[in-house]
């Protein structure tokens, strides 16, 4: 059964989550770190739970969601997984940080490409990979069936949906991922968003103002 750390990092807020099982074996997802002590609190959690960091994933490359990205690999010796069309998001995030007057190392080691209908196994759990652009080109979730639970990143928020002003993003594709892939799970799954509260499917299509 897998457990959710989750942590807010840098000015932009952003929701970085440590998935780990009973083998104390973990998946790292959009670690956000960007400040030091950032990174010492996910490392700190880690060595506290005893874990062995498995896996560096990516729901999508904005530069909020990957500021630890090489902190992580190079700590854990892990490489980055992603959908493919994040490959020029993720190079061009390191521009946008000097844009937001955010300068980061950015991570530019071997990329694994994840893309619908692969999975995600850890021990004895399993995630499942969904494609969900819009936000970005290559935004992807997790779901995870058993513990009905979806890690969903910038697509989805408590009362809310992904920002589509971005290079890359389209808001009716955004809509139509939400619509298709999200709104058909289950009403009591939780999404773990990847900036605010914590909520849910059946929250979401009674109240969120974008999806009525």
């Amino acid at each position: 059964m897998l457990q959710i750390q989750s942590f807010i990092f840098s000015p932009i807020q952003e929701n970085t989550y440590i998935l780990y099982n009973e083998l104390k074996e973990c998946i790292i997802i959009d670690p956000g770190s960007y400040f030091d002590e950032e990174k010492d609190a996910m490392k700190t959690f880690i060595e506290q739970k005893q874990l062995v960091p498995k896996m560096l994933l990516n729901t999508h490359s904005h530069l909020d969601h990957v500021f630890g990205n090489k902190f992580i690999a190079e700590t854990y010796n892990l490489k980055l997984q992603l959908h493919e069309k994040e490959k020029n998001v993720l190079e061009f995030a390191s521009v946008s940080g000097l844009k937001y007057n955010m300068p980061f190392d950015n991570y530019t080691g071997e990329l694994i490409f994840l893309k619908e209908g692969d999975k995600i196994i850890l021990g004895t759990d399993e995630l499942e990979i969904f494609e969900t652009p819009g936000h970005s080109p290559g935004h992807i979730v997790f779901y995870c069936r058993k513990q009905n639970f979806i890690i969903s990143g910038d697509v989805l928020f408590q009362r809310s949906v992904g920002r589509t002003d971005l290079p890359g993003g389209n808001h009716q594709m955004l809509l139509n991922s939400i619509s298709k892939k999200l709104l058909v799970l289950p009403d009591e799954t939780k999404v773990y968003s990847g900036h605010g509260a914590v909520t849910t499917i059946g929250e979401e299509k009674k109240y969120n103002p974008f999806l009525i």
